[in-house]
C-alpha cells in the first residue's frame, strides 16, 4: 500500500482516465515523458495519470509560447511493467494503475513535464458481489471470453489478477470499456463508495440494453 508518494509526484496528463487495477499502454516520444520513464524505470517510483480537462496530449505551439493544459485534481498513480524500445527516440510503456491521489498543486517545468504535490487517497473497501449483480460479473467474463479468442492475452483490455467477486474492481473494469464521456468516467473514478459505483454501471449496462 502507497502512502508515501514521490515529492514531486511526476505528472502524465491524457484524455483517458486511468482506474486503479487497469492498464495503460503508452507510445512515448517526447523528451519529457522518455525521461520521465527512464527514470521510474530506475527508480522504481510510480508517475500519476491525470485525465486532461483542456489541451492535448502532445505539446501544441500557441503564439509564443504552448497551449494551455488543464487537468483534473484527482488521478491515479500508474507502476511502469514494461518497456520496450522499439527505436532510438521512442518507447513503448505498459503501466498499471495502483492508487488514487489527489492534488494539492502542480506547477509545469521549464522542459514541459508536469509535477505536483499529492496525496493518496483510501483505497477502495472490498464489498462482496450482491447476488443482484451477478448478471453483470457473468457479462464482463463473457465478453473477455469473446475478446480472448485469436487474441494474445497480454493485448486484452483486462488483465490478471481478476477479482470477480469485488464490487470496486468489476465497477472498475466495465467503467474502463463502456462508451463513457470523460467527465463522466472520471466523476466514476473519484466516487468512493464501489457499490454505489457498481450500481450505476448496471445503470448504463441497461441503458444500452447489454445483455
Amino acid at each position: 500500500m502507497i502512502d508515501a508518494l514521490p515529492v514531486p509526484l511526476a505528472l502524465f496528463p491524457l484524455k483517458s482516465v486511468l482506474f486503479p487495477g487497469g492498464w495503460l499502454r503508452l507510445r512515448v516520444f517526447e523528451p519529457r515523458y522518455l525521461d520521465l520513464m527512464r527514470r521510474c524505470e530506475a527508480s522504481g517510483q510510480p508517475f500519476g495519470v491525470v485525465s486532461l480537462i483542456e489541451g492535448g496530449e502532445v505539446r501544441e505551439r500557441e503564439g509564443e509560447g504552448f497551449r494551455r493544459e488543464r487537468f483534473h485534481e484527482v488521478g491515479t498513480l500508474a507502476e511502469v511493467v514494461q518497456i520496450e524500445r522499439p527505436q532510438a527516440g521512442l518507447m513503448n510503456i505498459c503501466a498499471r494503475g495502483t492508487r488514487r491521489f489527489r492534488l494539492s498543486s502542480s506547477e509545469c517545468l521549464s522542459h514541459g513535464l508536469w509535477v505536483g504535490k499529492a496525496e493518496a487517497l483510501a483505497e477502495d473497501p472490498r464489498v462482496s458481489l450482491p447476488g443482484e449483480f451477478s448478471d453483470v460479473a457473468q457479462l464482463l467474463r463473457s465478453l473477455l471470453h469473446r475478446l480472448e479468442t485469436g487474441a494474445a492475452v497480454a493485448d486484452l483490455p483486462i488483465q490478471p489478477p481478476y477479482d470477480w467477486d469485488d464490487c470496486g474492481w468489476l465497477a472498475n473494469r466495465w467503467c474502463e470499456l463502456l462508451p463513457l464521456a470523460d467527465g463522466e468516467r472520471q466523476r466514476l473514478m473519484q466516487m468512493d463508495n464501489p457499490l454505489l459505483r457498481l450500481e450505476l454501471v448496471a445503470d448504463q449496462l441497461d441503458g444500452l440494453g447489454v445483455q
